[in-house]
């Protein structure tokens, strides 16, 4: 679904719509043609993962579902600017501190900056790239006033476009 989703559409036949949503049914039938699933894949069980999910990755609305964040196709999404928590944490690989202190926080290969509420989070998924990952603590209230937009990816994860290094500090 991630995949389908947030990265590849084209493969599945599908077009999201500038939120990103595409039509349930059209996707469920995709996923399985593609997959060939046994036993097939429905809205029950699709349900079932945005239900048990911890990440929330996926919304549905009426017969439309979407990946909420995450996505690596430029502008495939538009969200609306928020107020975030005063205090927002990243955890990086500690190769990639020189660059990071030099031209801040960076979307990469994603659509947007993730930032997590918490340092554990943030230390789960820094940890996906070094065992011993650095977390940054980022001042959202000074990064705000200087016009850096935040947005909600959901209720561990927050996005950002870009962040300049003054915005954050190194606390692990």
């Amino acid at each position: 679904m991630s995949y389908a989703l947030r990265h590849n559409p084209q493969k599945y036949g599908i077009s999201l719509d500038k939120y990103g949503y595409t039509n349930l049914d059209g996707f469920i039938v995709a996923m399985n043609r593609v997959h060939h699933f046994s036993p097939a894949l429905t809205k029950e069980k699709i349900n079932m993962v945005i239900a048990n999910s911890n990440k929330k990755r996926f919304a549905i609305k009426g017969n439309k579902i979407c990946a909420l964040y995450g996505h690596s196709i430029p502008g495939i999404i538009k969200h609306q600017v928020a107020v975030p928590p005063a205090v927002l944490f990243h955890g990086t690989a500690r190769r990639f501190m020189p660059s990071i202190k030099e031209v801040g926080l960076l979307p990469m290969q994603r659509q947007f900056v993730h930032l997590s509420t918490d340092v554990a989070t943030a230390r789960a998924v820094g940890m996906r790239h070094d065992s011993n990952p650095v977390i940054l603590q980022i001042d959202t209230v000074a990064a705000r006033k200087a016009g850096v937009n935040f947005y909600i990816g959901n209720n561990q994860v927050w996005l950002c476009d870009e962040l300049p290094s003054q915005f954050f500090k190194e606390i692990q």
